[in-house]
């Protein structure tokens, strides 16, 4: 196709401020159950409606969205760097196999480089207020300053490396299906020529 990484950074992250839509409220519910906040989907649901309205549901969403945009933008570009050097270095396109490695490498890099925004929105999301306290973290500037202050920077990158290793795992999964998806797509002439 004639797309540029470009193209594919801005398409994603368009996506991916849709789908945090619905992506930051399931996250919100999920984790607080998970960390035992409440024991049922419905006390989850009724409990963050009584502890913000709707707003509440979307605790981290700015963040979440911070932390996808720049991922996007990270990925795509050092992914078709890497599948254009491999085919430079061939004298050939790269194949499924090849380009599934190039987005699991470029997906490990961007995931390591937006851990920080992961832990500000992780933090933002579980963040139980004291009644009558204000929030202690109130943005993602505000939340990875007080982070570093308060723990060290070396907090900023906790669980870096189940991240990555999730992600190089998932991207080798995306990338080889999207990059199987579209030799197919092709060779069946489903796109245009």
């Amino acid at each position: 196709g004639n797309e540029e990484p470009l193209h594919h950074a801005c398409a994603s992250s368009c996506g991916e401020v849709a789908a945090c839509l619905v992506r930051v409220p399931t996250a919100v519910v999920t984790q607080n159950m998970q960390v035992g906040r409440y024991a049922s989907l419905t006390e989850a649901l009724s409990g963050t409606m009584r502890q913000g309205g709707l707003g509440a549901f979307y605790a981290g969403y700015g963040t979440t969205v911070a932390r996808e945009i720049p991922f996007a933008f990270i990925q795509f570009p050092i992914y078709e760097a890497f599948k254009n050097r491999i085919a430079a270095w061939q004298s050939k396109e790269t194949n499924p196999v090849q380009g599934a490695a190039c987005g699991s490498i470029a997906g490990a890099i961007a995931g390591a480089v937006t851990t920080p925004l992961d832990v500000a929105k992780t933090r933002i999301m579980l963040e139980k207020p004291v009644d009558g306290q204000p929030k202690k973290y109130a943005g993602t500037v505000q939340t990875l300053t007080s982070i570093s202050k308060e723990e060290g920077v070396s907090a900023l990158f906790k669980g870096i490396a189940p991240r990555v290793t999730w992600i190089t795992i998932g991207g080798f999964i995306f990338f080889g299906a999207y990059e199987q998806s579209t030799q197919l797509l092709w060779a069946t002439q489903l796109w245009g020529q």
